[in-house]
């Protein structure tokens, strides 16, 4: 039975661990999944954000992300190197629960449970192709909208508006961090989604038009060298790497 599917009541916030900085959700993908069926449950808007050592380095120089982040209702480890730095300072965390593979499970619920979905961001064209696949990918999903991630601020405002008239059920924004999570902290209770989720590049996996890792790879934390191979201008993201790394190990010498 899909973890969503079925009628559930609130569920008490997931205990955290405080990792450089930023406090993240100590759950595995179950206890997500059961915390997000309590989100939709309840109603009110939530934040869910997913943390990657990209995210850590950029919390670390910017104080309102760190602020959103250390906010939101539910934070999930995203990324080999965060198991890798818990682990190292004493901190475990159960698995990596990432953003594409939550947005997946979420659209996989939506189809059996009759909430819908709102993709917003990426390129012109790209949230309509990932509607259409995921469409035929889960039979009986509703998509309740789209919008590309170029829109004019007059243009966002409306769209703020047109997504609060959809009353979808999740919210997948696709513009990358820090924009995504200071944009949907900022309209969070005007759209009024249970669940408001960045969702990074998603939208062009889901799209096609960038492929995952092999599992295989995804299982070993090497997806991020997958998309380097496969997109050298990734090389901004994976160059916060070391940076993260000496943070660990800094606060580990502390």
């Amino acid at each position: 039975m899909n973890p969503l599917s079925v009628p559930a009541t609130p569920v008490p916030a997931a205990p955290q661990v405080d990792l450089l900085g930023l406090r993240i959700s100590r759950v595995n993908r179950a206890q997500t999944m059961a915390i997000l069926r309590g989100f939709l449950a309840d109603g009110r808007p939530h934040l869910v954000v997913t943390v990657d050592s990209s995210a850590v380095v950029i919390a670390a120089r910017d104080p309102e992300y760190r602020a959103i982040v250390n906010a939101a209702d539910l934070v999930t480890p995203d990324g080999a190197g965060i198991l890798w730095a818990a682990k190292r300072l004493g901190k475990p965390l159960p698995e990596r629960v990432s953003g594409v593979d939550l947005a997946e499970a979420l659209c996989a619920a939506a189809a059996c449970a009759g909430f819908s979905v709102f993709f917003y961001g990426g390129q012109p064209g790209i949230g309509a192709e990932a509607a259409r696949r995921m469409r035929a990918r889960y039979p009986g999903l509703r998509v309740a909208g789209t919008a590309h991630g170029y829109l004019t601020p007059e243009e966002q405002e409306r769209l703020v508006a047109q997504i609060r008239a959809a009353r979808p059920g999740v919210l997948l924004v696709a513009r990358g961090i820090p924009y995504q999570e200071k944009w949907l902290a900022r309209h969070l209770h005007q759209l009024g989604v249970p669940i408001c989720m960045g969702v990074g590049g998603t939208l062009d996996v889901f799209s096609g038009r960038v492929h995952r890792a092999p599992r295989w790879m995804q299982r070993r934390g090497l997806e991020w060298l997958y998309r380097l191979l496969r997109d050298p201008r990734k090389i901004r993201k994976v160059a916060a790497l070391p940076r993260f790394t000496w943070m660990v190990l800094r606060t580990r010498g502390g």
